[in-house]
């Protein structure tokens, strides 16, 4: 019985994940300084943590942060912004790997209900936010990205990375949130779709 349990949760972990790559793809906004606002790409991998646990959410969310790498690769033409090889490293870590992994961890209060649901995500997305601001802080400071709308931000990468960051984090943690709370309402979603499995 255990093993048909984790092939139903397989099978749910790669629906999810799969739709959120799809739904990545699909940018409702792009974002003036960088960044992209998509049709809430990161509820479904959220959702696995939610109902599964952490072992399979941060599991599932590895596997989306390497699919996401790939997309950076292809559409985004990572391999050709001239970074240094350590440049390269530091941000394939903090843009991608750790970045989308930590979407595993929206789980994290889970058996508290809906409060649970909504810190978790809020968590989540809070903890990417802040490997991309490492990232952009780190790695991305020594280049010359510096005027935006006719401000300069030289000398100032954290005040850069945070603004390029929160730019399109902020919009998708509350479309993601205003979703989550809608679906809520439906007692279906609520008890089936966004309760703990075990």
């Amino acid at each position: 019985m255990k093993n048909s349990g984790n092939i139903r949760a397989l099978a749910e972990c790669s629906v999810l994940v799969a739709l959120s790559s799809v739904l990545s793809l699909i940018k409702i906004w792009q974002m003036p300084l960088g960044g992209s606002i998509t049709l809430l790409s990161m509820l479904p991998v959220c959702v696995i943590p939610i109902r599964r646990g952490l072992r399979w959410g941060l599991g599932s969310a590895f596997v989306y942060s390497l699919i996401q790498l790939g997309f950076g690769i292809v559409t985004e033409g990572l391999l050709g912004w001239g970074l240094s090889p350590v440049m390269l490293a530091g941000c394939i870590l903090f843009d991608y790997l750790l970045g989308f992994s930590v979407l595993g961890l929206a789980g994290a209060f889970r058996k508290r209900g809906q409060a649970g649901v909504y810190a978790g995500l809020a968590l989540a997305f809070g903890l990417r936010f802040l490997s991309h601001l490492t990232s952009g802080y780190v790695i991305f400071r020594n280049l010359d990205q510096w005027e935006v709308f006719g401000m300069t931000f030289a000398d100032r990468p954290l005040l850069y990375s945070a603004c390029y960051n929160g730019f399109f984090m902020l919009p998708e943690l509350v479309i993601t949130l205003s979703a989550v709370f809608i679906l809520m309402r439906f007692t279906y979603i609520r008890t089936k779709v966004l309760a703990p499995v075990d």
